[in-house]
Parts: structure tokens; C-alpha cells; sequence
């Protein structure tokens, strides 16, 4: 789980309060409460701002690793090595509504077929902007390590769908595609949208489809964030 406070849109995101926690509190819950997932992990950076997330992410009981700001990629390494893990799940901790179910859907995909280097909902997406999962395996997230370079470490998994390098991938959809809407925090007008969506459904974490079924009923929460669009992925 990737989380760090230097947003340039939004600084501090994921120590916002959102239903009475911090949005990295939600993130933490989601994570747990998936099958499949036996450590949770936030990797932040060595950036003295970052010294909050670190605490938070011991305070609510989960191993912090912490290293380059810039190149997140080798984050995740340093994660992978602490833990010794086969395979990777990568969260983004400015996604707080992340449905417990999608983790175990796209765990479960690579349990059924570990030859499977890429499994995420992003392959083709047709989930809001807000729910994704990743899963990459030991061998892929280390081969990524050594050959990605420039945007690719930034942004992590790139390297392993957007390459000229055969990757085996499996992607996760749903119908109907929900890939309009957008529950990702990045701007003041998306936490906006949040505090509505908890104010409807609570502190909890919510099914995707419970999202989805509140944002098509309640056109009033989707205008709220409605004219925010996405930084592209080589923006950084």
C-alpha cells in the first residue's frame, strides 16, 4: 500500500478524516479484511513529511517500510523483501472505499494460476476510478525492478502491461462498466464526494457495487467531482 503526503493536489490526503477515520485507516481495514492477503504493508517514503504516515501505519498495527519518494517501484521491493512474499498486491492509499471482495477476486485469480506474472481490475477498466487492484508476482515486480526505468517506477506496475516485454496478464471486469465514475481522493472535491458517499453508507467497508448502485441513484454526490479528471500516467 502505497502512501505518502506530498500530493501535489492534494497534500495530506491520506491522513484526511473521512467517517471518523483516516482515509489510510479505511485502506488498512479493506486490506485486512481480504482472503488471501497474509501482511499488510505500508511503504512510504524517507521524506521527513512522511514521518506521520510511518506513525499512523504503526499505530494501526501494520509493518511500515519506508523508501525513495520519487521511485516507488523499489518501495515495493523493499516490501517484497521484508515480507518475503510470492506475490504482491499494490493499493494505492488514496482509495478508501477499496472493496475487500476485488482483493480476494484478484488474489484468487493468481492463486488459481501462479504462472500469472499481472492480475489487476485495470487491465480493462470497468470499475470507478477508486477501486483498483493489482497483483503482481515475486519474479515480475523483481524483473520490473531491474529493467524499468523513468515514469515506470513511479507508477509501479506499468512496466509490466505497457512494456514491449511478454508479461502473462489477467485482468478482472464487471458489467455494467461503472468506469465513469470516480471514488479516488486527489482533489478537495473528491473528499467532498467521499464524506457524502460515507455519509449514505456508513463507516465500513463498502461492497463495489453498493457504490456504484449509490452514485447511479444520486447524480447530486457524482457532480461533486464530476469535472476532476485523472492525471495522465507519465504526468507522475
Amino acid at each position: 500500500m502505497q502512501a505518502r503526503t506530498g500530493s501535489s493536489r492534494l497534500p495530506g490526503k491520506v491522513l484526511r478524516p473521512l467517517g471518523g477515520r483516516p482515509v489510510l485507516g479505511w485502506m488498512v481495514r479493506a486490506a485486512r479484511a481480504a482472503s488471501g492477503v497474509e501482511d499488510v504493508v505500508v511503504a512510504t517514503s524517507t521524506a521527513p513529511g512522511d514521518d506521520a504516515v510511518a506513525e499512523l501505519g504503526e499505530e494501526l498495527g501494520v509493518q511500515v517500510v519506508r523508501g525513495s519518494e520519487d521511485d516507488v517501484l523499489s518501495r515495493f521491493v523493499l516490501a517484497l523483501e521484508e515480507t518475503g512474499a510470492d506475490a504482491v498486491v499494490r493499493l494505492t492509499a488514496d482509495c478508501p472505499l477499496a472493496d475487500p471482495s476485488l482483493i480476494s477476486a484478484v488474489v484468487g485469480m493468481w492463486k488459481a494460476d501462479p504462472s500469472l506474472d499481472y492480475t489487476a481490475t485495470t487491465l480493462v477498466r470497468t470499475l470507478p476510478r477508486g477501486l483498483d487492484v493489482e497483483l503482481a508476482s515475486r519474479d515480475a515486480l523483481l524483473t520490473a525492478d531491474a529493467e524499468a526505468e523513468s515514469f515506470h517506477r513511479t507508477h509501479v506496475t506499468s512496466y509490466l502491461y505497457d512494456s514491449k516485454r511478454y508479461f502473462r496478464t489477467m485482468g478482472l471486469v464487471v458489467q455494467p462498466a461503472a468506469n465513469d465514475l470516480r471514488v479516488t481522493l486527489d482533489t478537495v472535491e473528491d473528499g467532498e464526494m467521499l464524506d457524502a458517499v460515507v455519509a449514505e453508507l456508513g463507516d465500513r467497508a463498502p461492497a463495489w457495487h453498493e457504490v456504484v448502485d449509490l452514485l447511479r441513484s444520486r447524480p447530486d454526490i457524482t457532480r461533486i467531482n464530476a469535472g476532476v479528471r485523472q492525471k495522465k500516467l507519465a504526468d507522475g
